[in-house]
């Protein structure tokens, strides 16, 4: 099979790029390129630039390259960015993948592969403790990107019931580390990223509120490793290539919540860095606690995460050190 990768370009679309083409499969990334890297891009997959808002752009690729299957990864996903600028993240994430689906039906392509989010479940489980978020889990987006995303599995959902496309929607959880230092994430947008920042500028990390109902007060999330993340595709895309009309929703995640705090802690940890961090209000759209429960994708494709938290952030500091040497405590 030809899989076109949207957004293959970005941090986690290049992951998913090289984990595709190691297991044998043939990739081209399509990516308007507004923040992925081309040369992220292996020399030997094609990159195809192009919005997923251009149908004609979109159906030329699909037929120069006779994609037999899509992974949608090109979105905008910045939650408080969402908040305040609600109708491009539409725009871009709903409608966008409205003209994909309709560009991959015309052409015939059998299996779509959908990045969704944990953002779709809200604030799920600020009851409990120690409460997972299944796939059963009603879902209460928090954010415009959170609605977007919910929005997304349901077209991507339609779809595959009116015209047998397999579908797959991956409920990522939160991402970090790196396959290799080149793939890290040099973007400023996710946790770690942003301590890394703040310690090479010789600036306390921040916390956005510490008064959430959790024990130490700070949001607790589900940290995913990148590489992790990509293998998961891989066993998605072959499940879907293998049972046409499948219909899947799946969490990706490890089933440990690590706090805000924590997180920190261990960064200061690694990085050889002792920077307490500073407490600034909450970010709106920020539920308390979103821990995954990862049994379905255990049972319907062998799939479970393999490293740990010590292994993302080691990875993630390789990669920050590569584009920013100066951060290195000698």
């Amino acid at each position: 099979m030809t899989w076109l990768i949207t957004g293959g370009a970005g941090y986690i679309g290049a992951h998913v790029v090289h984990a595709m083409t190691e297991a044998g499969e043939r990739a081209v990334v399509y990516d308007d390129l507004s923040t992925g890297i081309a040369e992220r891009v292996p020399r030997d997959v094609p990159l195809v630039e192009g919005s997923t808002l251009d149908g004609d752009r979109l159906a030329r690729a699909l037929a120069e390259h006779e994609v037999t299957g899509v992974v949608h990864l090109a979105a905008k996903k910045q939650v408080g960015e969402s908040v305040e600028r609600p109708l491009h993240y539409y725009r871009e994430n709903v409608e966008g993948l409205r003209v994909l689906l309709e560009a991959v039906t015309a052409a015939g392509v059998g299996s779509f592969v959908f990045s969704s989010s944990a953002a779709v479940y809200g604030m799920p489980s600020a009851a409990r403790d120690d409460a997972l978020v299944t796939e059963e889990t009603p879902c209460a987006p928090m954010s415009p990107y959170g609605e977007t995303k919910l929005a997304g599995e349901w077209l991507v959902r339609a779809t595959g019931r009116a015209t047998g496309l397999s579908t797959a929607s991956l409920r990522y959880f939160n991402v970090a580390g790196a396959a290799s230092p080149r793939l890290a994430d040099v973007g400023v947008f996710n946790l770690v990223p942003m301590v890394f920042e703040r310690l090479t500028e010789n600036m306390p990390p921040r916390i956005f509120g510490d008064d959430y109902p959790t024990p130490d007060g700070t949001c607790i999330r589900d940290y995913i490793h990148v590489v992790d993340l990509a293998e998961a595709h891989v066993a998605t895309a072959r499940a879907l290539r293998s049972s046409p009309g499948l219909d899947l929703t799946l969490n990706i995640g490890r089933g440990e919540g690590i706090s805000v705090r924590q997180m920190i802690d261990t960064i200061n940890a690694v990085t050889g860095y002792n920077s307490p961090p500073t407490v600034t209000p909450r970010r709106p759209g920020d539920p308390a606690r979103v821990v995954a429960s990862a049994d379905r994708i255990a049972t319907e494709l062998g799939w479970k995460a393999r490293r740990d938290l010590y292994d993302m952030i080691t990875s993630a500091w390789q990669g920050w050190l590569l584009h920013h040497p100066e951060a290195a405590r000698i």
